[in-house]
């Protein structure tokens, strides 16, 4: 279950942070406040997670999928440039969270 929790976390900051984009520097009321409530609503689903995985692993993974997911829908829908050099960083990062997480089950 506390896996659930956590992508359940995930999903909910990546869509928040998507909707950060919109809230034009905190400007706008509508988007500004799906994103507070978004975050709130986040990190109460990471707090739960926590209380069985450790945080380590948790926020390595919390961070390389938003990161990742983050990054690509910046490229995909958002017009944002996908260097060689990005693709390679997020990939990277990827990669390391792989290392922590096998680490950690040892």
């Amino acid at each position: 279950m506390a896996y659930a929790f956590l992508f359940a976390a995930i999903a909910s900051e990546i869509a928040t942070t998507i909707c950060l984009k919109y809230t034009d520097g905190f400007t706008r009321l509508a988007p500004s406040l799906v994103v507070v409530v978004g975050y709130a609503i986040t990190f109460g689903l990471f707090a739960q997670a926590l209380r069985s995985i450790p945080v380590s692993v948790a926020y390595a993974i919390w961070s390389a999928l938003g990161t990742a997911a983050i990054a690509a829908i910046g490229f995909t829908f958002l017009g944002e440039p996908a260097s060689a050099a990005t693709v390679a960083g997020i990939v990277l990062i990827v990669a390391g969270v792989v290392v922590v997480h096998l680490g950690g089950a040892g």
